[in-house]
C-alpha cells in the first residue's frame, strides 16, 4: 500500500516545530503561552498544522492534561536536533572566518562559586574577552534539573557534582567539594540523637543507610537545610565552604566524628551532542584555570 503523499516542510512548518518543542518543554499550552507570548488558539493551530504535515497526532490535550504520543516523542527528539543544527550554521560559518558567535548555555548548581576551588568566574571573564560576540546564558538548577536539561539539550554544559558516572555524558573534573554533617552549636552534645534533614542527594542517602540516622524534614536547596539546622532540631549535610560562614558566627558546628564526603565538581556535556567552537573554548578555559595553568 503506497504511503500517502504529504507536503514538504515550509518555513511556517519550521516555526510551528519550534512552537511544538516549546510546548513539549513546558509540558502544556498554558505554561507555554507566557513563554511564547501567544494565545492557546494560535499555539493549537500551529501544532495542528505540524500534525497534518507529518500525518500523525503528536500530543493529547484536553481535560486530562497534556501528554506526548509516541509519534510526538520521536518528533520532539528529531525536531530539537534539526532546529539546533540550523542554529549552528551561522556560528560555524563565523568560526571559519575566525569569529565566535551564537549562544553558550551553561547550567550550574547553587553556591559553588563561593568554594575557593571554583574558578568559574575567571573562566567566564576570559571567555568573554576571547569571544565577545557569544551570548552567555547561565542558569542555576538542582542536580536532577541539570541532568534533564542536558538530556533535553536546553544547556550545553552543566557544572555540578559527579556522584556517579552516567552513560551518555562526558565528565571533566574541576575541583573537589567536601561535605560534612553540621548541627546548631547549642545542640552539639545531642547531635547523634537528632534526625537528618533530607535532600534527594546520594550523600544524604548514604548517611541515612550507614549511620542509622532518622530521616527528618525534606529541604530544597542549601539555604533551606541551613535554616532547619539553625532551628536546633536537626543535623544536616552541607559543603564545608558554605557552612564556614555560619561557623564563623558560632551558630553551626561540625558533627563530632562525623563522616566527610568528597564530591568532584565537573563540567559535564552530552557525549553525542555536536560541540560548538564556543563550547570547546569554554571547556578549555575551565580546564586550564582549574589545573592552575
Amino acid at each position: 500500500m503506497a504511503a500517502e503523499k504529504r507536503p514538504d516542510f515550509s518555513e511556517r512548518d519550521l516555526r510551528s516545530l519550534r512552537i511544538f518543542c516549546a510546548v513539549a518543554q513546558a509540558s502544556g499550552f498554558a505554561a507555554a503561552e507566557k513563554q511564547l507570548n501567544m494565545s492557546k488558539a494560535s499555539i493549537s493551530r500551529h501544532i495542528r498544522e505540524v500534525e497534518q504535515t507529518l500525518g500523525a497526532r503528536l500530543c493529547e490535550r484536553g481535560p486530562s492534561g497534556f501528554a506526548l504520543t509516541h509519534a510526538g516523542t520521536v518528533a520532539l527528539d528529531l525536531a530539537r536536533d534539526a532546529l539546533m543544527s540550523l542554529e549552528r550554521i551561522r556560528p560555524e560559518i563565523d568560526a571559519v572566518r575566525g569569529v565566535l558567535s551564537g549562544t553558550l548555555s551553561i547550567g550550574m548548581v547553587e553556591h559553588i562559586v563561593h568554594d575557593e576551588g571554583c574558578h568559574l568566574t575567571e573562566a567566564l571573564a576570559a571567555f568573554k574577552e576571547q569571544a565577545p560576540d557569544v551570548n552567555i546564558e547561565l542558569r542555576v538548577m538542582t542536580f536532577n534539573e541539570l541532568d534533564l536539561a542536558l538530556r533535553e539539550r536546553r544547556v550545553q554544559v552543566a557544572i555540578r557534582g559527579m556522584y556517579r558516572r552516567e552513560a551518555g555524558f562526558h565528565y571533566s573534573p574541576l575541583f573537589i567539594e567536601r561535605q560534612r554533617l553540621y548541627v546548631a552549636r547549642r545542640q552539639l552534645r545531642n547531635a547523634a540523637t537528632l534526625p537528618l534533614v533530607y535532600r534527594s542527594q546520594p550523600f544524604v542517602h548514604e548517611a541515612l543507610n550507614t549511620l542509622g540516622m532518622q530521616r527528618g524534614p525534606t529541604a530544597s536547596g542549601l539555604e533551606a537545610v541551613a535554616m532547619l539546622l539553625l532551628s536546633g532540631h536537626y543535623v544536616g549535610l552541607l559543603p564545608q565552604f558554605y557552612a564556614a560562614s555560619f561557623v564563623k558566627r558560632h551558630a553551626l558546628a561540625m558533627m563530632p566524628n562525623g563522616p566527610q564526603y568528597e564530591n568532584t565538581i565537573s563540567a559535564i556535556i552530552e557525549s553525542s551532542r555536536p560541540r560548538t567552537r564556543a563550547l570547546d573554548l569554554f571547556l578549555s578555559l575551565l580546564d586550564q584555570l582549574h589545573r592552575g595553568e
